[in-house]
């Protein structure tokens, strides 16, 4: 029967948390900021799954979800003790979101605009969560000037964002939102 995990350790009571492999850093470190951000963003995604849409869109992001944990538990673990394996991220979590976008861009109008997040809480939810994915990515980018990060991940994070974005969009148009353009004022 396995271990289970005790939820409260109290080792992290002074500002510090363990890597995967034990080191020991700030939990302000580059590091956990990253997987941090990797974390949050896979929690609005829960946020989107749970709500009332297509089912082909839930099991993309249950696989989304899932290789999120992936990207965590890659940036969680101590680049220089290695003291499990890890699973690995091949091109085929990119090709499947660029299969999805492709799809779902079949259906939708030409962008001609920027428009505005919104017009749906479902699509607002999706904007939120392409944010964060931007940040996530923002924050791999920065750990990587200190500590190499692997290319995919931070591949995977530029096209998921691409899909969020339109996701966002078909949403909308699942659902009948109005997209806004943002038209600049002269």
């Amino acid at each position: 029967m396995p271990e289970e995990f005790k939820i409260y350790t109290k080792g992290g009571d002074k500002g510090e948390t363990s890597l995967l492999g034990g080191t020991r850093v700030s939990k302000s470190h580059d590091r956990v900021e990253a997987y941090g951000n990797i974390d949050e963003l896979n929690s609005f995604i829960g946020l989107i799954r749970d709500q009332d849409i297509n089912a082909r869109y839930k099991e993309v992001l249950i696989r989304v979800q899932e290789d999120l944990f992936v990207a965590e538990a890659l940036i969680a673990r101590d680049p220089e003790k290695q003291t499990r394996e890890l699973p690995v991220f091949t091109e085929d979590e990119i090709t499947m979101l660029e299969k999805e976008i492709d799809a779902m861009n079949e259906e939708l109008p030409p962008l001609t605009n920027f428009i505005l997040p919104g017009g749906h809480t479902v699509v607002s939810f999706c904007h939120i969560a392409r944010t964060v994915c931007r940040r996530a990515e923002r924050s791999l980018i920065k750990l990587n000037l200190i500590s190499p990060v692997e290319d995919i991940i931070i591949r995977l994070l530029n096209r998921l964002s691409d899909y969020l974005f339109v996701l966002a969009r078909k949403v909308g148009k699942d659902t009948g939102a109005i997209e806004s353009p943002w038209i600049t004022k002269k």
